[in-house]
């Protein structure tokens, strides 16, 4: 899904744990003005403090506890939740500039994701029917497998926002305040949890490569500088 023009993306690293509504009001309005032709293509890597997000498919039982805050994310999907340890990586991309197809977005999404993880000899993969990524759990039983990272777009005027959270480190015990994504019959796990130590640069400089194989070259830009001209 690389440009034609292949102008690069400004790639954007907060280093801070960014208050959700702050990161939603900002996605948005990047996302209008790329829209209008007023500002160029990001992806903003960061973490949250601990909350849970509703998708517009959320289902109000999937709640099991208010130990968190919960917000409404205004992206596809159900519920999930964010914390340290995670790495979120929001995209606003112009499919104006890359075909136009949302499918073929997600799909390259989840590609980015597994490219990342097996460059850490983790084999993930895709579920039929189920957006994300999973790690096959063998030793948890027949047929089990551990989403490792969840997916959730939101289109306007066919520029995105919102995109993936990948589990590094996180406390997976956070996830019993919710079913994840309405999924009851599976796990979440992580790096950590796989036995995988990679701290959050290392991933992230592989994230970085692996996102320019598919989508094209980028381009660094702090956060204060991306925050300013939204």
């Amino acid at each position: 899904m690389a440009r034609a023009d292949l102008m690069p993306v400004q790639w954007v690293i907060s280093a801070a744990p960014m208050p959700y509504p702050e990161a939603l009001e900002a996605m948005r309005r990047r996302a209008a003005a790329i829209a209008a032709g007023d500002a160029g293509e990001a992806v903003w890597l960061l973490e949250h403090p601990p909350l849970y997000t509703a998708g517009t498919s959320a289902v109000p039982a999937d709640l099991l506890t208010d130990r968190f805050p919960v917000y409404d994310a205004g992206r596809g999907g159900q519920y999930t939740y964010h914390g340290p340890g995670q790495r979120v990586a929001y995209l606003m991309l112009d499919l104006r500039e890359r075909g136009r197809d949302i499918r073929c977005l997600v799909q390259g999404l989840e590609g980015w994701v597994i490219d990342t993880l097996a460059a850490y000899n983790v084999v993930a993969e895709r579920s039929a029917g189920r957006i994300g990524v999973w790690v096959n759990r063998p030793d948890k039983g027949p047929g089990r497998a551990d989403k490792i990272a969840a997916i959730g777009v939101r289109v306007s005027k066919w520029v995105t926002f919102h995109g993936i959270s990948l589990n590094i480190s996180p406390d997976l015990d956070h996830y019993a305040g919710i079913v994840p994504c309405g999924i009851t019959d599976q796990g979440v796990t992580s790096f950590e949890d796989l036995g995988q130590l990679a701290s959050m640069p290392e991933v992230d400089s592989t994230l970085r490569t692996t996102f320019e194989s598919r989508f094209g070259p980028t381009v660094t830009t702090t956060d204060e500088a991306l925050l300013r001209t939204l």
